[in-house]
This record gives structure tokens, sequence and C-alpha cells, in this order.
């Protein structure tokens, strides 16, 4: 795909792309992370605390789309996806929010939490081997969010916190149709040490707010509202004197 090709793109989806920033009056707030990274929690508290402040919100996740989750959870299950073709999947969930789920609220002037967005494809895709200029030109149509959080953990601290929380690692989650090793956790570590290679080289080009998600859950998310307070300050505005940034949050004790 080319200069045109990425062009026609985004004119077909009438949005400015990542490279400029986007013209809608709702602001669109975006959580990446490895797995593991906590990531989801703290999108689900940013989510409730912006709603008790009155604040509009609109939520989406990663991989959520009708439009394609019958085939990714049968090629899934047959573990009969390439790379590319889960990357194509992956598009097609995104292109389907991002036209019904993520610009309608934009439009509308609500705040869109996305758990997961392109930038997710241009760590794990490329970690998977799909070159990451295509992968690049395939997103060319995305909205700039206008706060990028990137949750940064460690893989140890990431393998420990999924092994704690469910009975075993997810065959995707841990690399394991690459054929990095034949240990489940070692094959993890290799695959998501490769993404979080991918998302650290994206942080400056992306300005991502980056977050240490080793911190205690109630630190982190504390950084995260006063982060929104900051970056989308006129937005925020007239919901300031609603609920302070500190309101709900839990003693640290409580919150690892």
């Amino acid at each position: 795909m080319g200069l045109n090709g990425r062009r026609d793109n985004q004119r077909q989806m009438n949005t400015p792309g990542l490279g400029q920033a986007h013209d809608y009056p709702g602001k669109l707030i975006v959580v990446e992370g490895i797995d593991g990274s906590g990531k989801s929690t703290q999108a689900q508290l940013l989510q409730k605390w912006l709603l008790n402040r009155g604040v509009p919100v609109f939520f989406t996740e990663w991989n959520s789309s009708p439009l394609v989750r019958r085939a990714t959870k049968a090629g899934k299950k047959k573990n009969r996806l390439t790379p590319t073709t889960f990357s194509l999947l992956h598009l097609t969930d995104f292109a389907d929010r991002l036209t019904y789920q993520i610009i309608p609220p934009l439009k509308a002037g609500m705040v869109v939490i996305a758990d997961r967005y392109a930038f997710t494809a241009f760590a794990r895709d490329v970690a998977r081997g799909v070159h990451p200029q295509w992968v690049r030109e395939a997103y060319s149509f995305a909205v700039r969010p206008d706060i990028a959080f990137y949750f940064k953990v460690t893989v140890e601290c990431s393998l420990d916190r999924l092994q704690s929380s469910r009975a075993k690692i997810k065959f995707y989650e841990a690399g394991m149709d690459l054929n990095l090793s034949r240990n489940v956790e070692e094959s993890f570590c290799i695959f998501q040490g490769q993404v979080l290679e991918q998302y650290d080289a994206m942080s400056d080009e992306y300005d991502f707010e980056v977050i240490d998600a080793e911190l205690p859950i109630d630190v982190q998310q504390l950084m995260v509202r006063r982060a929104v307070e900051r970056r989308v300050a006129d937005y925020m505005a007239p919901f300031s004197t609603r609920t302070p940034a500190r309101a709900g949050m839990l003693p640290l004790s409580e919150a690892r």
C-alpha cells in the first residue's frame, strides 16, 4: 500500500489519520500495554471517575466487533491463524469499531476510552513478523488519540500476574504460533518481550503518557487522572468542580 492508497483510506473514512490531531468535539483516550499490564483495570477506574464527574463516556475494547468475533474465535480454536490473517482480522475489527463505536461518540462530544488501539497492532503484528510499514499504512485512517496511555511493566511481572489470575497462559498471547519455544512460559517471555520493545520504540513518536504499571493501583490511577486534567484541560474545565482527582481513591494498602 503506497502513499495514494493511504490517502484513499483516510478519505474514505473521512479522518485526518494518525498524523494530525482530529477536530471532533469529543476526546479519545486509549490505554496500551502488554498482556498483564493492568491497563484494563485503569481504563475501568478512569471511566467510573469521569462518569462521576458528569462526563459522557463511551467504552470500546480490542477485538470486540461482532463482525469478526466468530471468525477470530474459530481460527484461534483450531490454531489456524497466520500472522497476516490475525492482522487482517484485527484490522477489520478496528475499522468496524472506528466507524460505529468511536467516531460517532467523538462527533457527539463524548470521551471515548479505547482498551487497546492501533498501537496494539503496531506492536503485536510486527512482533509476529508482519512488515511494520504495511501495518502502519493499513491503519493510516485511524483517528489520532488525544491521550495514549502506555502502562509499562516487565515481562516477568506480567507473567506473574496472569498466572495468579487464571489457570493457564493463552496460546496466542504466549506467541506459541510462532514456534519460539515449546515451553509456554519461555515463549510468553520471548514474544511479550518483543511486543514490549515495539511499544518502547513508539513511545516518543506517538507521545505516549507512560505509566509505571508496577506501582500500586491507586497511585497509577491518580497519575492517569492528573494527566487527563492536564492534557485535555479545556474539555474537562466544565466538569472540574464536581469530583477532584483524588476522589474515590483507595488507600495504598488496599490497592495492590
